[in-house]
């Protein structure tokens, strides 16, 4: 049977009595990655949480899933097996999604022990989210459908949660502005490490504080959600025909809106 394990995502202590138990008690481990796997049982047992024990390590990642579960028998996995990606929740912006969809094509016996992740500590510190949300992962890496992605998401009623790198965050908090700077936000990192920090704030707010700090670590966003009373600014067909532009732009603009040809409204366009 394989069993999915959350790691702590800073401090040892937050694992878990059951995750113990489980790694007392399995054989082989999966890890996305074995060194960070090795390391975190090397000190678990060091504090004596943890039995001295020799276990036998399989990569398993994004980069190598498919191949390993093709190359695979399902003889391997009558062994007690634990699952266990660097940090945090499998399955959740972590590998694991297409091993429990393997295991379950395959009737295969499973279990996923509860634990820490930054998503729901990010949800409980933020004071933005009262019930629901919408959590999207790391937003996409190209620019323009990155940005895109954050102006649909503004749209939602709820609020929506993110992961961002340290190399990105800023660009990416300068595109939200651009669409909405007023709109209130959370951002936490390091969260239950020694330097955790948190900032709270509308978006311009934020990013002015950020500006001027040393972006490090991986880091969460808690975006509110577009209130009830906010209107959406939509441009009509009928505000783009009034708009003082040449008429080869406004008929651009009217093809993409209407799915058309731009000569057809070009020709209309230059005969009034």
């Amino acid at each position: 049977m394989v069993t999915f394990l959350p790691t702590p995502i800073g401090n040892l202590q937050d694992i878990s009595l059951h995750t113990l138990e489980v790694l007392e008690n399995c054989e082989v481990l999966l890890c996305e990655d074995t060194r960070v796997t090795k390391k975190l049982l090397l000190l678990l047992m060091e504090r004596n949480l943890l039995k001295s024990k020799t276990y036998q390590y399989f990569s398993f990642h994004t980069h190598n899933q498919v191949e390993f579960l093709q190359q695979i028998s399902l003889e391997f996995f009558s062994q007690n097996i634990a699952f266990l990606s660097d940090a945090g929740m499998p399955c959740i912006s972590d590998p694991g999604v297409e091993l429990v969809r393997f295991l379950q094509k395959n009737a295969l016996e499973y279990e996923v022990v509860g634990g820490i992740s930054a998503l729901t500590l990010a949800v409980a510190f933020s004071g933005i989210v009262e019930k629901e949300f919408t959590f999207l992962g790391f937003p996409l890496h190209k620019k323009k459908e990155r940005l895109e992605g954050f102006v649909e998401s503004f749209k939602s009623p709820y609020p929506t949660i993110y992961y961002e790198s340290p190399h990105r965050l800023l660009e990416s908090l300068e595109m939200m502005c651009e669409i909405e700077e007023g709109r209130e936000i959370f951002l936490a990192k390091e969260l239950t490490k020694k330097y955790q920090q948190t900032y709270k704030g509308t978006l311009k707010e934020v990013l002015g504080k950020l500006q001027k700090s040393v972006i490090k670590g991986e880091w969460v966003m808690v975006i509110e959600g577009k209130k009830g009373g906010e209107k959406e600014r939509v441009l009509t067909q009928e505000m783009i025909y009034l708009l003082d532009i040449p008429p080869k732009i406004k008929a651009k603009i009217l093809s993409k809106l209407n799915n058309k040809p731009a000569s057809k409204y070009y020709n209309l366009l230059c005969k009034e």
